[in-house]
């Protein structure tokens, strides 16, 4: 890959990651509720979430995973329930502080949860290997190349949900409860919505 294609490939990632998911929603909405580790640990989980996409793309076997066909589909389905599972519980939360530690978590902690919820959606997976090998080098090293993109999406991704994380937790220690419970209500129902659009999307 020369510079000028990774260049142009930085660019292009910046530009996808700064627009907002799921993720992004779960991060903010943790960090405000549970403080900004719960929001970094979010992160963490995520970022194992792009590795295993990433990893699965490397080898070869999105086109694999994209003929799977009603499989394909079942997959999908269940991400978009889990997303939609999220939200309500988000939308109905209380929206108590964890100042004093007693917030309610979720099951596993919010490292598997933000693992869930980036794996939840098979389509980025899709995504990602249709966008990948617009950035290749037909003479270069495949799995080369994929690394480094794979690496360099992960740390924009990294960089840009860890500042929404802290900036997020810092803001939380800053509102009253009602506050946090209509920031709460907003984010379920951005979780909710994105669940209804997987599931009623189509994958190409």
């Amino acid at each position: 890959m020369s510079l000028e294609l990774y260049a142009t490939y930085v660019v292009a990632c910046i530009v996808i990651i700064l627009v907002p998911g799921p993720t992004v929603t779960l991060i903010i909405a943790n960090s405000i509720r549970h403080g900004s580790r719960a929001g970094l640990a979010n992160v963490a989980g995520t970022q194992a979430g792009l590795a295993i996409m990433i990893a699965i793309v490397g080898i070869g076997l999105t086109s694999l995973i994209a003929g799977m066909g009603h499989w394909f589909e079942w997959v999908r389905l269940i991400g978009a329930a889990y997303l939609i599972w999220m939200g309500v519980q988000m939308f109905r939360s209380k929206g108590k502080l964890n100042a004093d530690g007693t917030a309610k978590r979720p099951r596993g902690g919010f490292f598997l949860q933000g693992l869930l919820v980036a794996i939840s959606n098979p389509k980025t997976l899709v995504f990602f290997g249709a966008f990948f090998p617009q950035f290749i080098a037909p003479e270069g090293n495949y799995a080369l190349q994929i690394g480094v993109m794979g690496l360099t999406a992960m740390i924009f991704a990294a960089v840009s949900d860890s500042t929404y994380a802290l900036a997020a937790g810092r803001a939380g220690r800053l509102l009253s409860a009602g506050r946090v419970k209509l920031l709460s209500r907003i984010s379920g129902s951005f979780l909710v919505g994105g669940g209804l659009w997987l599931a009623f999307s189509k994958a190409k």
